[in-house]
């Protein structure tokens, strides 16, 4: 039946149908509140030992402002899946063949984070008031996890690392710098820097988080990429007919 579809229609239900196993795989592994505690304590030591900068203190530059607060936690909620998916569906519209290996690359560290969701809860810097975290999405009424959220039923909230806010940004970077011939592509780095800074200041994610998601995907990257090719540019790569497997 999915052969008689379109093949963007057959991407689009792909991609939606891995999404929705990934976020249905979280809600089943379960929290184990207590572990994922005590992981988050753990991983904030091991930032002060590789000294990273404290995400309290980064948060508390910014909380007297509301209007960036704001605006922070509005990112966090609506840009991160919506742009990964207008990406996807452009570099499929624009280059079959890279767009396959993004695809999988993508694929890969979805899967890789959800496998180590389940093995290893981690609790957000938003759980531990008691080190200065504030939630900002709950104090601003913004919260993708609070009772009553179109997203709550979906969430995991001891799924802190990898952060795949930061991996999926640097997916979208990924996908527009290799298939974009346009002298500005590289402004779409602002992104992924921007949701790194937007998942710490709302207190949503660990610098840690961010780094391990980046380090999967640096190996998805590895494992599916061509090592020769054809130019992104060619035509053969934007031929229809180019079978996606």
């Amino acid at each position: 039946m999915l052969k008689r579809l379109p093949a963007g229609a057959r991407e689009v239900l792909l991609v939606a149908f891995l999404f929705l196993l990934y976020k249905a795989g979280r809600v089943v592994t379960g929290e184990d509140l207590q572990r994922a505690l005590d992981g988050a304590a753990a991983v904030a030591e091991l930032e002060r030992f590789l000294r990273l900068p404290d995400e309290a203190a980064m948060q508390q530059l910014v909380l007297p402002h509301d209007g960036l607060v704001w605006a922070s936690n509005a990112y966090y909620a609506w840009v991160h899946f919506p742009l990964t998916a207008a990406t996807l569906l452009w570099a499929w519209w624009r280059d079959r063949l890279s767009y396959l290996w993004i695809r999988r690359a993508m694929v890969i560290l979805t899967m890789g984070a959800l496998a180590l969701h389940t093995v290893s809860p981690l609790a957000p810097p938003r759980m531990l008031s008691s080190m200065g975290f504030v939630d900002t999405g709950q104090v601003y009424g913004q919260s993708v996890y609070a009772t009553g959220s179109a997203l709550a039923g979906w969430a995991n909230q001891l799924a802190a690392m990898p952060s795949l806010h930061v991996g999926w940004a640097v997916v979208v970077a990924l996908a527009v710098v290799t298939i974009s011939r346009s002298r500005w592509r590289f402004l779409v780095l602002v992104h992924p820097v921007i949701t790194a800074l937007v998942v710490v200041v709302t207190a949503n994610h660990w610098w840690l988080d961010g780094i391990v998601a980046v380090a999967m995907l640096a190996v998805a990257v590895a494992l599916v990429r061509p090592v020769e090719g054809p130019s992104p540019a060619s035509a053969v790569c934007r031929r229809p007919e180019v079978a996606l497997t």
